[in-house]
């Protein structure tokens, strides 16, 4: 069936169509028309781990008049020292570490750097360039480049390019354990690193795709983000395969016919997402993270802002088992937990809303009441030690899962996603802090045993929600709220352990939303169409589509859904989620 799901959502920037360039040609004649007649002049071209430097060298460094070329890179720390430095973070455990507070300069030598500083202070005519991730270190620059890449893109360099870890010759390491180190160490420091360049930019360098890049001014960067918490976005969505992966999103969202499966879609992860950005006839891949680090009061609203700092604390993503296999068996660490091991300040909560399932389709959602937890702990140790497979029906409840069904699983609740059902999960946004207690004997599509981490889990499993709990307060806890012509509005979660608040509205007419000073996050679960408006005319009318997940930015304010094109004369739904104040 033809899609209507738009896998490339644009916030169309306003009045800077022409401070955007498209390809390396473009972007040498922008550099160098600024960079030439000066007399002495210092370009840093700084660089988000993950940029391909071989490219910036052949494509425009190489090809620019110097006096003097730096690799700020030449003055990192060496491997052992950057090991020995990390250590406490990287951890023994092929998924988890422990989050990084370090800053950019410990990661450099301070002898090497000040001979850098010194080397570019002796030259007094023509071009100096510092480029490579940390050139800002040796000096603010004359002219600042920031080269930037989406972190969606790095993992698919280390999937399929091999790329190591910034710092280590890694390349054969595992790709879990790569992307630990970035996301424990790699992605926190650098992200403390770019956001006052980001602030400061003349340029910012899209290395998205490879030979293929884009520039813009950072006037008009800075305008477009600016733009963007003012008016409804979305973030472009990815798709990614997995053991479990079924096939419900690759029919409904046109995606690859020849992958065997999808398994996720990550549809608001800011941290992971990119946000698109067209100038004119250009269109800039960045980060969407750089939208929270760059505009966290006006996206987030001053009480998220107080309370979770420069981060987007809730996730909407896709787990299609539609054709496919029972997610992992697993449990999410208590706040206590998370805090403690890994440095994480809040955890993962989180639940499943039911997009569509199959008539006999379950979800595993707590023990059952009266097993002994000793007993279930031995069973998951045993088959752990491939003695056995787990006796899942003697000790989880299984729950029918019908389509628009809600299952709240504040963290400490072991659950999973059975076999045939396709799982919008609506969560806070600590990303990878799953503990699997089981995963049905599989290994991954690399080919090795999949992760188990009892001896984490083990420590953060509720055996108080038992069959009657999970029933009485997990199970579809939908309370009328409020009516209106066309329209009605219905509470329907989350548990009062989890900071957010969610909402469904079932409308054929207009419904007045408001953001209340925070920032929401929507997704059209019936329906083919509507359209978000401003009633005061502040923002141009948004389409979304069918299964399309949408953030209203807390400086929006009032606005308004209505049905629109196909989805007039249907009975259209959003769930909305928010922080709770």
């Amino acid at each position: 069936m033809p899609t209507t799901y738009n896998k490339h959502p644009e916030v169309h920037v306003q009045g800077y169509d022409n401070q955007a360039w498209q390809g390396w040609e473009s972007v040498f004649s922008v550099l160098n028309a600024r960079l030439t007649g000066s007399a002495k002049t210092v370009l840093i071209v700084d660089c988000y781990p993950g940029v391909r430097l071989d490219e910036l060298e052949q494509q425009l460094i190489g090809r620019l008049q110097t006096s003097l070329v730096v690799n700020i890179e030449t003055a990192r720390r060496d491997e052992q020292a950057l090991h020995a430095l990390l250590a406490r973070n990287l951890t023994n455990d092929r998924v988890f570490g422990v989050l990084s507070c370090h800053h950019l300069d410990e990661f450099f030598d301070a002898d090497k750097l000040q001979q850098i500083r010194q080397k570019i202070e002796a030259v007094t005519d023509g071009l100096v360039i510092v480029y490579g991730s940390g050139a800002a270190l040796a000096h603010p620059g004359d002219v600042l480049v920031y080269a930037d890449l989406p972190r969606w893109e790095i993992q698919q360099r280390m999937r399929h390019d091999g790329m190591a870890n910034w710092g280590a010759d890694n390349q054969d390491e595992d790709i879990l354990r790569r992307y630990k180190r970035a996301f424990f160490i790699e992605w926190r420091v650098f992200d403390r690193h770019k956001t006052p360049l980001l602030k400061r930019a003349d340029y910012l360098l899209d290395t998205t795709v490879g030979n293929a890049p884009a520039m813009v001014s950072g006037e008009a960067l800075r305008a477009g983000l600016q733009q963007t918490t003012t008016q409804p976005f979305r973030v472009a969505p990815f798709f990614d395969p997995g053991i479990w992966g079924g096939q419900w999103m690759k029919q409904r969202f046109d995606l690859d016919p020849s992958a065997p499966n999808y398994a996720w879609c990550f549809d608001c992860v800011p941290e992971e997402n990119s946000l698109l950005l067209r100038f004119g006839a250009v269109r800039i891949e960045i980060p969407s993270q750089d939208l929270v680090l760059l505009h966290p009061r006006p996206l987030l609203g001053e009480k998220v802002h107080a309370r979770f700092g420069a981060e987007f604390p809730i996730r909407f993503d896709f787990l299609d088992t539609i054709g496919g296999q029972n997610l992992s068996f697993q449990v999410h660490p208590l706040t206590e937990y998370i805090q403690q091991q890994f440095g994480m300040h809040y955890t993962q909560d989180e639940s499943y809303y039911i997009l569509d399932a199959d008539p006999n389709a379950v979800v595993y959602l707590g023990t059952k009441t009266g097993i002994q937890p000793q007993e279930m702990l031995n069973d998951l140790h045993a088959a752990a030690r491939g003695e056995k497979t787990f006796d899942d029906a003697r000790f989880v409840n299984q729950i029918p899962a019908r389509k628009h069904d809600h299952f709240l699983i504040p963290a400490g609740t072991v659950h999973c996603s059975g076999a045939g059902t396709m799982v919008l999960e609506i969560s806070a946004t600590p990303y990878i802090f799953t503990f699997k207690l089981w995963d049905w004997g599989r290994v991954g599509l690399d080919g090795l045993p999949r992760p188990v981490h009892l001896h984490h889990g083990e420590q953060v499993i509720d055996w108080q929600r038992d069959t009657q709990w999970v029933h009485d307060n997990l199970v579809n806890r939908i309370e009328p709220v409020a009516e209106g012509e066309g329209w009605r509005e219905e509470r329907t979660g989350m548990h009062e352990r989890e900071f957010i608040e969610t909402r469904r509205h079932w409308f054929t007419g207009s419904v007045t939303h408001h953001t209340h000073g925070g920032v929401n996050v929507l997704n059209l679960v019936e329906g083919e169409e509507a359209v978000v408006e401003s009633p005061s005319g502040a923002f141009a009318p948004f389409i979304v589509h069918y299964a399309e997940t949408f953030i209203i930015p807390a400086a929006v304010g009032e606005y308004r859904i209505s049905p629109s094109g196909k989805g007039v004369g249907q009975q259209l739904a959003t769930i909305k989620a928010w922080v709770r104040g």
